[in-house]
């Protein structure tokens, strides 16, 4: 007997296996409306160096702001600090209103935070405005503003409390 239900499935499967299949409706595909794309934001990233300390400026379109480590630069506690940071917008004229900079600085002291902010800021603007050749009119005016200063500080030595000063000797 199972001898007989095994040459039933068999023959079962050698039919199903031989009717051809009638094709499958496809269902015609919708068209998604088109959305019309916004232009890509004109968003630049530079760096700055001086000393140990390293800035980032993002420059984008906006209000005219001018945002250190997410604080506002007016709200620095020393003002000539904040004036050095804002020197390049100076020398651009009235475009630098319509742009916001926010800069992230990270490691050394103040001063060589505001500087690195300085040239981060200059050289975002000198690749935000292409047309008004800002690199040459800051390389004439200051070059610091554009290029970064690559001096560090030397390493200790041994035989000596700094790199260069040695231990005094003494003879009595």
């Amino acid at each position: 007997m199972a001898a007989k239900e095994k040459a039933k499935k068999k023959s079962a499967k050698a039919e199903k296996e031989a009717k051809p299949k009638a094709p499958e409706k496809k269902k015609p595909k919708r068209k998604k409306p088109v959305k019309k794309k916004k232009p890509a934001p004109k968003v630049f990233v530079a760096r700055g160096k001086r000393k140990e300390s390293i800035a980032r400026a993002t420059i984008r379109e906006g209000k005219g702001t001018v945002r250190l480590n997410s604080t506002d630069i007016s709200s620095l506690p020393n003002p000539y600090i904040s004036n050095i940071i804002r020197e390049p917008l100076r020398y651009v004229g009235p475009e630098a209103n319509n742009v916001s900079i926010s800069v992230s600085v990270r490691g050394g002291g103040v001063m060589g935070q505001a500087q690195a902010a300085r040239t981060a800021i200059a050289n975002a603007l000198v690749m935000y405005f292409k047309e008004l050749n800002l690199r040459e009119k800051f390389i004439e005016i200051d070059r610091s503003l554009v290029v970064e200063d690559t001096r560090r500080v030397e390493a200790k030595k041994y035989r000596g409390p700094k790199a260069r000063a040695r231990y005094q000797k003494s003879y009595r």
